[in-house]
């Protein structure tokens, strides 16, 4: 979830400026207008018409910000669809803009007179914590995907305080970053035509915060009948985080870090519509609270009815105990580690394991995101230290650096979506699809400490994406010869399968996918696919330790 070092991206954008665009630009042709685009070619050499920077909103700017996105007019010059947008605003980031409502589509096959590809949709929402990162095609390149006949859409969309400041009242319900995302998938709908793809035939995917997107997507009212099939990496929103109604508190912070008055929504929104949205966007360290936590800062609410089109208007949970979501086929699943690799730092500072030894009643709600200075949050956090690390003090041990390991994997992300796995197929009428990464490659999104970026820890969140997309900003193109190509062979092939058909094997066997039969996830098995050397069917995924979690969150209140 944590935002790329954006010192990186000077270089990237300018990235062999795209040595692989071809001299004949292909044209496509929208309702909105003609947009030109340029050529990138996939691992096996097919060419991927590719069009970046489309931007699919107004700029939320001046009296739109904070507002929910308007689309775009029509526009009657042909749109140079061959730049990266810019991101939208971010911590020390010079090359973002509040005018980043853009999208990206690469197909590789386009309509002709005589030919009329109609194929499936993919499109994926960024992680980066609701502040960080972007769909740009240096962090999500086309490359591996765009072997397989599909299409593909990424989207940038807003963030922090930008896109996601909610008051409680009619100047600012919130959810405007998920808003944003409805709009991207009804621009889909109207002009994905033009691009080869079929409207009828769309898979939203995420990761992490993308995930959760993705998650609350499946139940809100605003993105129903917009898709068809649903793809959640590594978080959900089914968990044991609180969703509020308002986050009216963060308000005020944000209003204080950039010296506005901070007492009531109309004055603050009017205030800070005179700072610049970088001088918003910079102050993300003033929302910390312990160090790099909370990762979870803004999240979605459920908002009050002042006459919007409301994204959310009752809490996830509640709505899917009871069915109220689109019925469609699920893939869902985590990597092995998660954020277990804080356990790598944390066993090595002293302060770290005092504040989990003898202030964890403080801190474990502040790092796990659930309800403070309550009875029932002491009992938590009581019941969380007692289980995995006994009633002792914390000391720099194998056991301690373990129990910090599965504690930061299961309740950052893990325990969610586990969570989310049972409940939503245990009332969707398709297929659930449950998954373990365990792949273990050389390059990873965390080295081990002293190890001069050489030695991974195991897969954490994030690395099963290196072999989705081409990170061209921060890992090497795979090759034949390299040991990685074979599992992205299988992870494409995987992800298209499901993208193309709602079952990511439908074959009765493939040499490539080891001849496994990825099985519907079922509460009676607990059955899910782990995805390392080799697929391999298995049950029960870290049982013991989310039964722990499922005993300490009852879902009594959500019936």
């Amino acid at each position: 979830m944590h935002t790329l070092p954006w010192v990186i991206l000077v270089s990237v954008l300018l990235l062999h400026i795209w040595i692989v665009k071809c001299e004949k630009k292909p044209i496509v042709n929208t309702s909105l207008g003609k947009l030109e685009g340029f050529t990138l070619t996939s691992r096996l050499g097919r060419p991927i018409y590719s069009f970046t920077g489309i931007r699919y909103a107004k700029a939320p700017v001046n009296e739109l910000r904070f507002q929910p996105p308007v689309p775009v007019d029509k526009w009657n010059e042909v749109y140079d669809a061959t730049q990266p947008g810019p991101v939208c605003p971010q911590r020390n980031n010079p090359n973002s803009s509040e005018d980043c409502l853009m999208l990206n589509v690469y197909t590789n096959k386009l309509p002709t007179n005589g030919d009329r590809p109609n194929r499936p949709v993919m499109v994926f929402f960024h992680p980066g914590g609701f502040y960080g990162y972007t769909g740009a095609v240096y962090v999500f390149g086309p490359q591996y995907l765009l072997d397989e006949d599909i299409v593909l859409v990424t989207a940038n969309y807003r963030l922090g305080s930008l896109g996601f400041l909610s008051t409680g009242t009619k100047e600012a319900p919130g959810n405007n970053g998920f808003k944003d995302q409805v709009v991207v998938l009804k621009w889909i709908s109207d002009h994905i035509q033009a691009f080869g793809g079929d409207p009828n035939m769309v898979t939203i995917s995420g990761y992490s915060a993308g995930a959760t997107s993705t998650n609350l997507h499946l139940i809100s009212p605003m993105s129903r009948g917009l898709f068809h099939r649903a793809i959640i990496m590594s978080a959900s929103v089914l968990g044991q985080a609180i969703t509020p109604t308002n986050q009216f508190d963060l308000a005020q912070k944000q209003a204080r870090l950039v010296n506005c008055t901070d007492d009531t929504p109309v004055n603050i929104i009017n205030c800070l519509k005179t700072k610049t949205a970088q001088e918003i966007a910079d102050t993300l360290p003033g929302f910390r609270e312990l160090g790099g936590d909370p990762v979870i800062i803004w999240r979605a609410v459920i908002e009050p009815d002042f006459g919007q089109e409301r994204f959310l208007t009752e809490h996830p949970i509640t709505s899917v105990l009871h069915g109220r979501f689109a019925k469609v086929p699920v893939m869902i699943g985590i990597t092995e580690i998660e954020f277990g690799f804080v356990a790598n730092n944390v066993i090595r500072r002293q302060e770290f394991l005092d504040r989990i030894s003898n202030d964890y009643k403080r801190a474990l709600p502040i790092i796990f995101s659930y309800e403070r200075d309550t009875k029932r949050s002491n009992d938590v956090s009581t019941g969380l230290k007692r289980f995995y690390f006994g009633d002792g003090n914390l000391e720099n041990t194998t056991a301690t650096k373990e129990g910090i390991e599965h504690l930061y994997a299961d309740g950052i992300e893990g325990f969610r979506v586990n969570r989310a796995t049972k409940l939503i197929s245990a009332k969707n009428i398709e297929n659930t699809y449950y998954y373990c990464f365990t792949y273990r490659g050389r390059y990873s999104y965390y080295y081990l400490p002293d190890t001069n970026d050489t030695e991974t820890v195991g897969p954490v969140h994030h690395d099963d994406l290196i072999y989705l997309f081409y990170i061209s900003n921060r890992f090497p193109y795979f090759n034949s010869n390299d040991p990685e190509w074979q599992t992205v062979n299988k992870m494409v092939k995987m992800w298209t399968n499901f993208v193309k058909s709602g079952n990511p094997t439908p074959g009765q066997s493939d040499e490539l996918l080891d001849n496994v039969r990825w099985v519907p996830y079922s509460q009676k098995l607990s059955n899910y696919l782990e995805i390392g050397n080799n697929l391999v069917m298995k049950e029960k995924l870290f049982e013991e330790r989310y039964q722990e979690w499922e005993k300490l969150f009852p879902l009594d209140e959500y019936a």
